[in-house]
């Protein structure tokens, strides 16, 4: 009975541990799309997403309701590269909450956002990713809030 136990535990040990890996798979699949972001590395971005991705912002509209805006990904890096340098803009990921099932992986990330160190929003992203060739964490998805208050 012991022997079982054992086994059980190496197991549930050897799981644990793959879930936590491929956490850190995750996790540095989006740190590498924001360093690409901040350095205003268009290649770099690339490498991270798919080349079907998907960007879109839940906003609101003149009387506050919600409305998804979609944009192009080549709308996205053009703006991104085209930031002035004297402009210097940071997203602060705040906490990662990640969830995976087999090739499939989402993760919740609350971020503060600051243009010339001053505070300028907050909100979150919400990232869908997928492991392409068994391998490497591609981003397929992302959508994100944006908004001025109730920010921690």
């Amino acid at each position: 009975m012991k022997n079982i136990f054992k086994i059980l535990f190496c197991l549930f040990s050897l799981s644990v541990s793959a879930q936590e890996t491929e956490e850190i798979a995750i996790k540095k699949t989006i740190e590498a799309f924001f360093d690409g972001f901040h350095q205003q590395d268009s290649v770099q971005i690339k490498n991270t997403v798919s080349n079907t991705v998907i960007m879109q912002t839940i906003a609101t509209d003149e009387k506050g309701n919600p409305l998804v805006k979609t944009q192009e990904f080549s709308g996205f890096l053009k703006s991104i590269v085209s930031i002035p340098e004297s402009t210097k803009f940071e997203e602060v990921i705040t906490d990662y909450s990640i969830q995976i099932d087999g090739p499939m992986a989402n993760a919740w990330t609350p971020y503060i956002f600051k243009i010339d160190g001053a505070f300028h929003h907050c909100g979150v992203n919400s990232f869908q990713l997928v492991k392409e060739d068994e391998k490497d964490w591609k981003i397929i998805y992302i959508i994100d809030t944006r908004r001025k208050e109730n920010c921690k």
